[in-house]
């Protein structure tokens, strides 16, 4: 059968599929007359787990509206997995048993592209009733400038067009912003889903720079600057998501064909999207926010889906402790290694001795020793979870290709604070780090785009990848004496590390072990077991 409202009773006697406990034409209409809660970026982890939070929610009594999505990067997502399945999800969660959970998501109740969209936009901003934008756009989306600090063309554009022209995704917020305050002036949160560092922050910095430029061209009142700085209207909460979401997996699409559910088909957009009617996911998940809501909230930390409303020291030691030490620095060495040795999952990868012990070397051995407690998540209990769990799922379909992608814009973050935790340390030196510069001098290896067997193999998208490259010209696979000191300028390069590699004394040693990766079949493998022991 087909997945739509109009079958809904008959999916709901499929026994292995959970079905909302509430009426969804109901609730739609609910949320069209009192729109609370809008979100920006249609993609897996919002349907997965934003869109889980709220079915909780309904199904317990404790909302009666949903949410309404809208896409802005790319809207084949909406014509092709939203609006021919009334924009209901099947959902479903792999455990590291075996065993499939499978839930029809029926609180998102309205789906919009951004481009055709406008003016239901205009009429859902307007709404005294919203309370939150939501936003799961990935990091990129709150850039306003490229890589060497330059305002993007389509930026500069914005500042120059009138707002009701925007083409940039917090150049439109800007605007919706705008017309909120021209409109009544009420309260609302701009709040962050991305997994990025002072998510909350970057949209605040970005919606205050686009306001600027427009008050200076007099697109914008002096009062609307006034209305996004006062907290008591408008406010950007810091938070903390994990949850992990891979593409959409041939084995799900069969789980549920096998349901008796038809066109589960898998969907790559133009874009290369990966998409589908559903969703696969992890069991585990956890959402940190600050408790910043000025027109109220859903209250997300009674949805039983791993939410936490705290303050923002404890978003952000939660943050700091998930990317800088417990997840997402494990994360990105298993998917450059996994890259140049050929692990076609990051299940795979964690399964590799060598690459298993590298990470446990990180996580407990070099960053474990700087991370803060958070108090309501334990960090080596987290890691513990994160390596013989999550990563260790062999159901959890996720490849290192695409953790690896925009690497460059990660491991600042992701291995640099760790570095500036032992530079500012009395009793730590930064000579003990011996783990972090091998995931470097990996990435730098897999940037040569060929595999440990001296194959050519594809990299992953960055938007530095071309620069690297250049960087990297004259190297080559099988002979080492081709290393003339091509990292050399790369290694100081703050933006991308987060610190000047040589000024602290490690881009010695990341050259090394490079160079040592370059001896040709098998070197990668020999250099992991080297100082693997």
């Amino acid at each position: 059968m087909k997945l739509c409202l109009e079958n809904l009773k008959e999916i709901e006697k499929i026994k292995e599929v959970k079905v909302p406990l509430y009426d969804i034409k109901q609730v739609k209409e609910n949320t069209i007359k009192t729109p609370k809660w809008l979100h920006f970026g249609a993609g897996n982890i919002f349907r997965a787990y934003v869109g889980k939070m709220q079915q909780n929610l309904l199904n317990k009594g404790l909302e009666n509206t949903g949410i309404i999505v809208a896409e802005s990067f790319d809207e084949e997502i909406i014509d092709k997995v939203y609006t021919p399945y009334d924009n209901l999800t099947l959902s479903v969660r792999l455990s590291k048993d075996g065993e499939f959970s499978t839930e029809l998501i029926g609180s998102i109740v309205e789906s919009l592209k951004v481009t055709t969209g406008k003016e239901r936009l205009e009429e859902i901003i307007k709404s005294p009733t919203l309370q939150m934008i939501s936003f799961t756009i990935t990091e990129k989306g709150y850039n306003l400038k490229t890589p060497d600090k330059k305002y993007m063309n389509v930026v500069e554009e914005d500042f120059k067009n009138n707002p009701s022209e925007a083409k940039h995704i917090m150049s439109i917020v800007t605007n919706l912003l705008n017309i909120r305050f021209n409109n009544g002036a009420t309260p609302i949160a701009v709040v962050s889903m991305d997994n990025c560092a002072g998510n909350g922050d970057r949209i605040r910095a970005a919606v205050y720079d686009v306001a600027n430029h427009w008050l200076e061209k007099g697109y914008v009142a002096k009062e609307f600057i006034n209305y996004i700085s006062d907290e008591t209207k408008v406010t950007f909460p810091v938070s903390m998501i994990d949850k992990i979401t891979p593409r959409p997996a041939e084995v799900v699409k069969e789980h549920l064909e096998k349901l008796g559910l038809e066109n589960m088909n898998i969907v790559i957009t133009d874009k290369k999207t990966y998409t589908g009617p559903f969703v696969n996911s992890e069991e585990a998940e956890y959402f940190v926010v600050e408790d910043k809501f000025p027109n109220g909230k859903p209250a997300l930390d009674k949805s039983e889906s791993g939410v936490y409303i705290t303050d923002r020291d404890t978003v952000e030691k939660t943050e700091r402790m998930k990317v800088t030490t417990c997840l997402n620095p494990l994360h990105t060495a298993l998917a450059v290694y996994g890259c140049l040795l050929n692990e076609k999952t990051i299940y795979s990868a964690v399964s590799n001795p060598l690459l298993n012990k590298l990470i446990k070397n990180i996580g407990y051995g070099e960053a474990l020793k700087v991370v803060e407690s958070p108090k309501i998540l334990d960090p080596k209990d987290f890691i513990d979870e994160v390596i013989n769990v999550r990563f260790a799922n062999p159901f959890i379909p996720d490849q290192p290709e695409r953790i690896a992608t925009d690497t460059s814009q990660k491991v600042g973050i992701r291995y640099g604070e760790t570095l500036k935790a032992y530079l500012e340390s009395d009793e730590l030196k930064i000579s003990d780090i011996k783990y972090i510069p091998l995931v470097y001098a990996g990435w730098f290896r897999y940037l040569l785009g060929i595999d440990d067997n001296g194959n050519e193999r594809s990299i992953s998208p960055d938007p530095m990848l071309e620069m690297l490259q250049e960087k990297l010209k004259g190297i080559e696979f099988g002979k080492p004496g081709t290393y003339n000191g091509q990292l050399k300028e790369i290694l100081k390069n703050k933006m991308i590390f987060g610190v000047d590699l040589e000024e602290i004394g490690l881009s010695e040693l990341v050259e090394k072990y490079f160079v040592e990766m370059l001896k040709g079949k098998g070197a990668v493998k020999n250099t992991l077991e080297k100082y693997l022991g």
